[in-house]
């Protein structure tokens, strides 16, 4: 078994090159990559939190991994879908959250290692939303060091970013680099496990979860294509015109530099 160290550095390697991503499923048979994935999360203030079952960060064990392990092994894992609650915001409205099951949320930070290991290394260079080592600090340094002159900004935002992202465009995207048919089938079935609210169970058509550790970078695989619509064509186009703007200020001192010079060769010639 590879270590997660050296199986990531794989995945970068072949994400820096722009090579296809194969065989991704069967990596999911890898201990190792729960026990780092359990490492990471288990310190989460959401940990011991229960989703639409009991299960939490307390019940994790080998044993477990092992169930994990085996119902993906035989194409019979099954997402849970997540328990819906809200939290408050500033403006007075309530963002909703999804809570998922200890279970998934080990799965899916295993996924989220692989996906960010491949994909990071592609992403832009300006872009900085969660993503590792970067963030409003990095954003800042990129506008202090590369956009001297700027006079103005346009800030967008898009209204419910995670609630409002198209399946099919991102299973379409994710299939545009990784070649391989179940674990594209496994993240069809993440994207529609739904969620309970009020032990009602309401189907996702659209959006992740809110909540979810695959989300951030989920959401960042399908934006990386308007990061480089903006790069490649927006920015090309209107940021330099079909010509120079005239200078007033030259065409004025040559107009005069002329008249002098004309004054000057007539009254030579009357000489």
């Amino acid at each position: 078994m590879q270590s997660t160290e050296t199986y990531l550095g794989l995945l970068q390697e072949r994400g820096k090159r722009g090579l296809p991503l194969k065989r991704v499923y069967r990596q999911l048979f890898n201990p190792n990559l729960y026990l780092s994935a359990y490492g990471k999360i288990y310190r989460n203030a959401g940990a011991l939190t229960p989703g639409v079952t009991d299960e939490t960060a307390d019940g994790m064990s080998l044993a477990k991994i092992a169930t994990i392990i085996e119902a993906l092994r035989t194409e019979r894992y099954q997402w849970q879908p997540a328990r819906r609650t809200y939290i408050a915001k500033r403006n007075g409205k309530r963002r909703p959250l999804g809570l998922p099951v200890w279970s998934d949320k080990v799965l899916a930070e295993v996924i989220r290692m692989i996906l960010d290991a491949y994909f990071d290394v592609q992403f832009s260079e300006h872009s900085h939303g969660f993503r590792a080592k970067r963030g409003c600090h990095t954003a800042l340094q990129d506008i202090y060091h590369t956009w001297g002159g700027t006079t103005w900004i346009i800030e967008g935002d898009i209204a419910d970013c995670f609630g409002t992202l198209s399946h099919e465009l991102l299973l379409a995207t994710l299939g545009e680099k990784i070649q391989d048919g179940r674990f594209l089938h496994l993240m069809k079935k993440l994207l529609d496990a739904g969620y309970l609210e009020d032990w009602k169970f309401n189907q996702t058509l659209s959006g992740v979860l809110q909540g979810s550790i695959v989300s951030p970078v989920l959401s960042n695989i399908l934006l990386d294509k308007l990061d480089r619509f903006v790069e490649t064509v927006l920015i090309p186009q209107y940021t330099r015109g079909v010509k120079r703007k005239l200078n007033k200020e030259y065409i004025q001192l040559m107009s005069r530099a002329q008249r002098r010079f004309k004054k000057d060769s007539l009254c030579q010639a009357l000489k």
